[in-house]
């Protein structure tokens, strides 16, 4: 699903009159000719398909991400697919005021990137990654990891987010990333870890054990990977109950 088959980041168009527009032969943007809602509503949508148009042209989904409900920016990601950025952060510990960030992965396109504390992670390589990103995805990032990486280097994350706990939440998928990775069959080629064994890891690695750095970056960057296919798994099964259904019942 794209975002030129959406309505609802119009004001005064939800799920309900979104689906009537789909069920009327009306699932894309050049499909609209105001016959399906009133005149006031039908400007609207005009007005947003005129703008949408630039903006998608610009490779600019920030407008739609704001007015997108949280659970529904997995909207987002088949128009900029290919600039999709998934982040995962650790820690030494769950507060920003009190503790460090270890290390940060992100993986776009074919190449994961992993900063290092210490190395190279610094609010300016942090900050010409994000620039490079026009979707960033994360994993509860909305309340943990981007305040963190905000507070911790004083960066002001704009980039359009898509959190995939909410989405997740929509299909009935619970729980934490990696029970949600088994339920789906999403692999790892490392034993399961947990947050507790990256903090034991970095301070292991501090004391000189460059293995268990090794170890850390590797459990870090398996999070970013291991996020593309699950939100590709995600987005198709919204896009065959909330679009597919609707198209199939005009």
């Amino acid at each position: 699903m794209r975002i030129e088959n959406s309505f609802i980041p119009v004001r005064g168009v939800g799920e309900t009159t979104e689906r009537r527009l789909w069920e009327n032969g009306v699932t894309h943007w050049e499909e609209f000719d105001g016959s399906v809602v009133g005149d006031t509503l039908a400007d609207r949508i005009e007005t947003f398909i005129d703008e949408g148009w630039e903006h998608l042209e610009r490779g600019d989904v920030s407008t739609f991400a704001e007015a997108l409900p949280a659970a529904s920016r997995w909207r987002l990601y088949e128009n900029v697919r290919e600039e999709t950025a998934f982040l995962d952060i650790e820690t030494t510990g769950l507060s920003a005021d009190r503790n460090d960030v270890t290390t940060v992965s992100i993986h776009r396109g074919d190449e994961t990137k992993t900063f290092i504390q210490g190395r190279d992670l610094t609010a300016r390589r942090l900050e010409a990654e994000l620039e490079e990103s026009a979707l960033l995805v994360t994993f509860n990032g909305q309340r943990f990891d981007v305040p963190f990486l905000e507070t911790c280097y004083d960066l002001d994350v704009t980039v359009p987010h898509v959190d995939l706990m909410y989405p997740c939440k929509k299909v009935g998928l619970d729980g934490g990333l990696k029970a949600i990775e088994r339920e789906l069959g999403i692999g790892r080629d490392m034993p399961d870890l947990s947050g507790r064994d990256a903090v034991r890891l970095w301070h292991e690695y501090e004391s000189g054990d460059d293995a268990a750095l090794e170890r850390l970056v590797e459990y870090n960057r398996a999070d970013t990977e291991n996020m593309k296919p699950l939100l590709e798994t995600v987005a198709g099964r919204l896009h065959e109950s909330v679009f597919e259904t609707a198209c199939r019942d005009a």
